[in-house]
């Protein structure tokens, strides 16, 4: 038996090894499940690296006291509209360049990849001036008290003022992914949560010559380290001679952007219809005490630290969905996400065994005792019930958005969250009086009523038929 584990052992560090090098390689051919990992793994890095920011800031910031956390909580719940609009346009991008690299259309890839750029320019903008205007009322808006609002508002303003560095760093990855580079992505957010994990305690703290900023300084340490990624990607792709380089299609291109929008709106409003109704839930929790709300922060920020790195399992269908189908390989498109969905159902799986029956040894990691740790282990527990069908809900949703079928996931997930989860997450945790407990069931049963519908759907096959 050791003697057939070894061999497979090295030519598994062999495909590791192949997939963080950046290897120029053609997704349409070859082994699936190789073709899978070698997307994947960097994929899941990039994903762990963009989930640590959240995990290193409320580590830091968890020494500061409840006030502060429970802002960064309701800052995060903002800013997931944030991400709903760099996710959903992202997952517009991947389609379109993984489709033009899987027609070996390189020059097309790099218009495209190009005009993504500029769509974001654009939508930042917009979410900036917001922030820097209105950052204390929003965060009246979602529930906070006056007190806590006007001193931390701060940090919400410099996290939305900038979230230019969130929709770049975002889109860039997306590029990357789509033309078959995603270990570009990983590198870049590596620089990033270095500078980040080296620059949080220094501005928080005032350590050395910094002054003390407090949870200001997390805010301005995550842009400074994002910012620099972003340089790096921007680097590699104007000067990186890869399957797309932008340094030759600066110029608009309206109609490719009026084509990305149009997948666009339906990738956003996936994302920005379940990142909402996260902003509901988390005013729902409010009405139960800033402790119950800060466990609750605490347990989301451990738990995303798992769902980002399955998302870029997850991403990998998307690509090989996207080239394949490009390429005029349907069946195999169709193989590879069966495939990456058992993967992405193991990896969930033993992540949930350890939220389930070491949730205490999980949240020791952080400075937090009484009904702070209670509500965040009873978080850790309860979402964690829900991580099977999550794992195939969103292979499922990556496997639509490769295809460009991004209205597909859209209406799906305003079913199931909206006339389905936050209506019954409210009637039974409040007008029921059963606490925050029932939210946290309603999370956990919402996925697997989701994962239900996309099996039938997926099952159907029109996906295949999309055109981009």
């Amino acid at each position: 038996m050791m003697q057939s584990f070894i061999p497979r052992l090295k030519k598994f560090g062999a495909l590791v090894l192949r997939s963080v090098r950046g290897e120029a390689l053609d997704f349409t051919q070859g082994n699936i499940s190789a073709s899978i990992l070698l997307l994947a793994i960097p994929m899941i890095l990039e994903m762990m690296m963009e989930s640590t920011f959240a995990v290193v800031d409320i580590y830091f910031v968890s020494r500061i006291g409840v006030d502060a956390v429970a802002t960064v909580g309701l800052t995060e719940s903002i800013l997931t509209l944030v991400y709903s609009l760099a996710f959903g346009s992202s997952m517009a991008v991947t389609a379109m360049v993984a489709r033009r690299v899987g027609e070996k259309n390189l020059g097309d890839a790099s218009r495209t990849a190009m005009q993504a750029i500029w769509l974001s320019l654009g939508l930042a903008s917009v979410i900036s001036v917001a922030g820097l205007f209105l950052a204390e009322n929003i965060l009246l808006l979602m529930g906070a008290e006056p007190g806590m609002a006007h001193a931390n508002a701060g940090y919400t303003r410099w996290m939305l003022g900038g979230n230019y560095v969130i929709m770049l760093i975002f889109m860039h990855n997306a590029i990357f992914r789509g033309a078959g580079n995603p270990f570009l992505a990983w590198y870049a957010l590596g620089i990033s949560n270095g500078l980040n994990i080296i620059l949080d305690p220094m501005l928080i703290f005032g350590w050395g010559p910094f002054p003390q900023l407090g949870l200001e300084g997390a805010a301005i340490a995550t842009n400074i380290g994002r910012g620099v990624g972003v340089l790096f990607q921007l680097y590699f792709l104007f000067f990186g001679n890869r399957q797309v380089c932008l340094k030759k299609y600066v110029s608009l291109d309206w109609k490719i952007i009026r084509r990305m929008v149009v997948l666009s709106t339906g990738g956003t409003g996936q994302f920005l219809i379940a990142s909402a109704s996260w902003v509901f839930l988390m005013k729902i929790m409010a009405h139960f005490g800033s402790e119950n709300l800060a466990g609750y922060v605490l347990g989301i920020r451990v738990l995303v630290f798992t769902i980002l790195p399955a998302w870029g399992l997850s991403n990998a269908a998307a690509t090989l969905v996207g080239q394949n189908l490009g390429a005029g390989l349907p069946d195999r498109a169709e193989q590879a996400v069966w495939r990456t969905g058992w993967f992405n159902m193991a990896f969930m799986g033993l992540v949930a065994l350890v939220y389930y029956f070491l949730p205490e040894q999980v949240l020791g990691l952080f400075d937090v005792t009484g009904d702070v740790l209670v509500s965040g282990v009873r978080t850790l527990k309860l979402v964690s019930l829900g991580y099977l069908f999550f794992a195939w809900g969103m292979v499922f949703a990556q496997a639509f958005n490769g295809a460009g079928d991004t209205q597909t996931p859209t209406w799906m997930n305003f079913i199931v969250f909206w006339l389905l989860q936050i209506p019954v997450a409210y009637l039974t945790s409040i007008v029921m009086d059963l606490g925050p407990v029932a939210v946290l069931v309603c999370i956990a049963a919402a996925e697997g009523v989701l994962a239900a519908m996309s099996w039938v759907v997926f099952r159907r096959g029109k996906w295949k038929l999309r055109q981009v």
